[in-house]
């Protein structure tokens, strides 16, 4: 079992930043992947980000490519995402997901093949 507590949302204006941050624990894991999703209301989850715990290779949702970044620092079991120029329409709950097994490269955006979830954190983007 592994805990993930997402941290870092609020309210920004567009263009502006933020950083979420999502700390696990419980168990250590090194060959898994964890990845940020996001859900705004009355739409399903949608996947943002994901990476590697082992390789560092990442992946990204084509709507924040070039604008999010997704990193992780192993001593600290901790995956930040940086988000930078934020709009209007990445206004959601974002969540952060943990998969113990690795999960194929055409499956990191599945939201189901994440085993393992934060409670969630708000960003607001106001226009």
């Amino acid at each position: 079992q592994v805990q993930l507590v997402e941290s870092g949302g609020g309210l920004v204006q567009a263009g502006g930043s933020l950083r979420l941050s999502c700390a696990a624990s419980g168990r250590t894991f090194s060959s898994s992947v964890m990845g940020w999703f996001r859900q705004a209301p009355g739409k399903e989850r949608e996947f943002v980000t994901a990476i590697s715990w082992s390789t560092g290779r990442t992946y990204y949702a084509d709507s924040v490519k070039g604008r999010f970044t997704i990193s992780r620092d192993n001593a600290k079991n901790t995956v930040y995402l940086q988000m930078n120029s934020l709009k209007s329409e990445d206004t959601a709950v974002y969540y952060c997901g943990a998969s113990l097994d690795p999960i194929s490269i055409i499956r990191v955006g599945v939201a189901r093949e994440y085993d393992n979830w934060g409670q969630g954190t708000q960003v607001t983007v106001s226009s």
